[in-house]
């Protein structure tokens, strides 16, 4: 059904019902009397549903048809291991608690209808309360988990703990699994108070304890693309290897500017590229140079859908699932050393002070001079090992300019009140067998941080010229935080001692980005800063320009990473056609009607990589404290809550101190002063307290991980145990 045509239909189901003579009727009631014939009925459910989903319409519990009320919301359904859940309003920066009981037959992350029992929000202390009262799109057709034997009962147990209930598997569905198989199973179905949610099993994807099954299983449960289908492989295959001649018409040839790429040592897919020089009034010539991945990725094709399908690459502990075949990634454009590449370049001036004075955006040819790596400009730049120098003794002026400009704009951001969290990274090292063996931080030096000014410059750049040019595009936004929560920030940050400037409307980032600062080595940092992130609102991708309150910025986009960003290569594609040709009135309806579209769900694919991330990394470093149960480690104490005491390690690794197992003492929770102390001791713990803890459980399959506090006298029996 054509896009008007719908639209026209759906006001006209909506004018019937909002009419003041109206009475509920039932669907089949309402298709006879717009006369559906039996053919068209489908659409007609289609157009019913839709209305469902934006608000608009309702069906009670009777079958009718009615305006909803005004308790009445839709939203996605937020489970918790512990039975009841919540539920992200559409549209309104809040959600809904809904009680075990109320829940129907829910699962995470379904799209669902709720009505309000108990209204919350501004004024009130207490949370919005609800029912599900509608189950409008299920997102949980398949579940990934153990399979499980009982007697002549066949159960699966889902691995994502937010999936309360075990699915039961009918004997003639379990496609022959054992005790201890990971599996896929398509549910059939999803239950009810009184009954299990029914599947068979469609993949074995290994025993819990094979090699790389545990990764697998979490692809898997979230859905994560992996073979790229038979149709994007053999356009794939259909692209040349090299850059050819007839490519280079119309473009700016930069091959014989020093040129260089900096990534990390393990990188393969290069997409950015950096020149750079002096000017004689003291002012710079930065070139950040992108590939132009879409000049092999065309709008519509095979390859196109497929990416636009996996929104960005998944980098995972052990592998990538990448979103352009690696001939492409790793390939054609990867702008490797010594070959000749096609870029999409962003030339930008800038005076002494790092201001940027003007700036082009042109389609290039290039050839990288040199493939350098973080740690060796580092080596060149911060400790000037004389070995390192002498390999790259012609590029050193280069570096040296670079260090000069990223200083400047990174001063100047800060200025503006461009907020930096400071939060360890980690990289987790695995043997053949995919078993971790050790856990490093990332180190985060001048080179990484010469990059981050230089993508961050260029992204800021092309995101204002198409602003002021008023055409369809897709930006990179982060809206400011909501008050309420920041207000509740600087009250939490006031009983540490530390003062917020918060207006009657909003916060300016300089207030943010001065806590930052001012937190900066202390105890409280690492527990204040994901307060501090926790309160503000989540970037994400959208047409309406608006702003980018994290960068302290009013124009941002992603326009530095088209190998794996879908964004960035959309707005690739919209740039070159603009340089060549403008955008005419039939390319500007429709590059407006289908970016709203993409910067959706682009958004919900980047959320469900970063989980996937997330999810594999927790399992990782879970597997890594099994071998060293029984050791002690140095800890922060990250968290303080009434039931226990979190304790990040040197290593990044969080866990837990129960209270419940601390029998030296009896301990109260000072909420007030995010602290417990013992009772008759009066041995306190605070956040940011230096600590001692011993691992004594972890549970691979939860991904927790159980500590005990060490005092001095405990550790000096382990060491004298250790010793013996």
């Amino acid at each position: 059904m054509e896009e008007n045509l719908r639209s026209e239909r759906k006001e006209m189901i909506l004018s019937f019902v909002q009419d003041k003579d109206y009475r509920p009727i039932r669907t089949k009631e309402m298709a006879n009397l717009f006369g559906v014939p039996k053919r068209d009925r489908s659409d007609f459910h289609e157009l019913l549903d839709e209305l469902i989903r934006e608000g608009k319409i309702e069906i009670d519990r009777r079958g009718m048809i009615r305006l909803p009320e005004n308790r009445i919301f839709t939203g996605t359904f937020m489970a918790t291991r512990k039975g009841f859940g919540f539920v992200r309003i559409e549209g309104e920066d809040r959600d809904a608690f809904i009680p075990e009981p109320l829940c129907s037959n829910a699962f995470h992350g379904d799209l669902v209808q709720i009505r309000l029992t108990r209204q919350g929000g501004e004024g009130s202390t207490r949370r919005s309360e609800g029912e599900i009262i509608r189950i409008l799109e299920r997102k949980n057709q398949t579940i990934v988990g153990t399979f499980t034997r009982n007697k002549n009962v066949c159960f699966v147990l889902p691995d994502n703990e937010k999936i309360t209930r075990d699915i039961y598997i009918a004997k003639g569905n379990t496609l022959d699994a054992a005790d201890g198989h990971k599996v896929v199973v398509e549910l059939s179905d999803f239950g009810d108070k009184n009954n299990s949610p029914e599947g068979h099993v469609t993949q074995i994807l290994g025993h819990i304890n094979d090699p790389g099954v545990d990764i697998l299983s979490i692809i898997k449960s979230f859905g994560l693309p992996e073979e790229f289908p038979e149709g994007v492989m053999r356009q794939t295959a259909g692209i040349p290897d090299y850059v050819d001649s007839p490519e280079f018409a119309g473009r700016v040839d930069i091959r014989g500017m020093d040129t260089v790429t900096i990534d990390g040592e393990d990188a393969k897919d290069l997409d950015d590229a950096i020149t750079i020089s002096r000017k004689e009034d003291g002012g710079y010539e930065l070139g950040v140079h992108i590939a132009d991945v879409s000049h092999y990725v065309t709008e519509n094709s095979a390859l196109d859908r497929e990416a636009l399908r996996r929104g960005t690459s998944v980098y995972l502990v052990d592998r990538v699932i990448p979103m352009l075949p690696h001939k492409l990634s790793n390939g054609i454009c990867s702008l490797n050393a010594g070959e000749d590449r096609l870029a999409l370049s962003c030339f930008m001036t800038f005076d002494k002070k790092g201001r940027i004075q003007n700036h082009r955006i042109a389609e290039t040819l290039l050839n990288v001079t040199e493939r350098m790596n973080y740690s060796d400009v580092n080596d060149i730049l911060t400790y000037h090992r004389a070995e390192t120098c002498q390999r790259y003794e012609k590029l050193i002026p280069m570096f040296e300019a670079m260090e000069e400009l990223a200083a400047l704009l990174r001063k100047n951001r800060k200025k503006h009140g461009s907020i930096d969290f400071n939060f360890a990274e980690c990289k987790i090292r695995l043997d053949r067998q995919g078993h971790p063996v050790d856990i490093v931080p990332y180190d985060r030096n001048v080179a990484t941080r010469i990059i981050e000014e230089f993508m961050l410059a260029a992204n800021e750049t092309v995101a204002e010229e198409y602003f002021w040019l008023e055409i369809p595009f897709v930006y990179r936004t982060h809206e400011y935080p909501d008050l309420e929560k920041v207000q509740t920030l600087a009250r939490m940050t006031a009983a540490f001692g530390y003062h917020m400037k918060v207006g009657n409307e909003e916060v300016h980032p300089r207030e943010i980005q001065k806590l930052i600062e001012q937190i900066d080595g202390t105890e409280e940092e690492a527990f204040l800063s994901r307060l501090t992130l926790r309160s503000m609102k989540r970037a994400k991708y959208s047409t309406v320009n608006e702003g980018h309150f994290g960068l302290a910025t009013q124009y941002y986009c992603h326009f530095t990473s088209p190998i794996r960003r879908y964004p960035d290569l959309q707005i690739h594609r919209i740039i070159k056609e603009n340089i060549r040709r403008g955008i005419r009135d039939n390319r500007y309806e429709h590059y407006q009607s289908i970016l709203p579209g993409v910067a959706r769900e682009t958004s919900e694919l980047e959320r469900r990589a970063d989980d996937a991330e997330r999810e594999v990394e927790k399992l990782k470093k879970a597997e890594y404290m099994q071998s060293h149960i029984g050791e002690i480690f140095d800890g922060v104490v990250s968290g303080v809550t009434s039931w226990g005491i979190y304790v990040e390690l040197e290593n990044t690794v969080e866990g837990m101190v129960r209270l419940a197992d601390m029998m030296d003492d009896r301990y109260d929770f000072e909420e007030e002063k995010y602290r417990v102390t013992g009772h008759y001791t009066g041995r306190e713990y605070r956040m940011g307290q230096a600590v001692r803890v011993k691992v004594e459980q972890v549970d691979k399959l939860t991904r927790t991980i159980d500590f005990s506090m060490v005092t001095e006298g405990d550790e000096n029996r382990w060491e004298n145990r250790q010793q013996s």
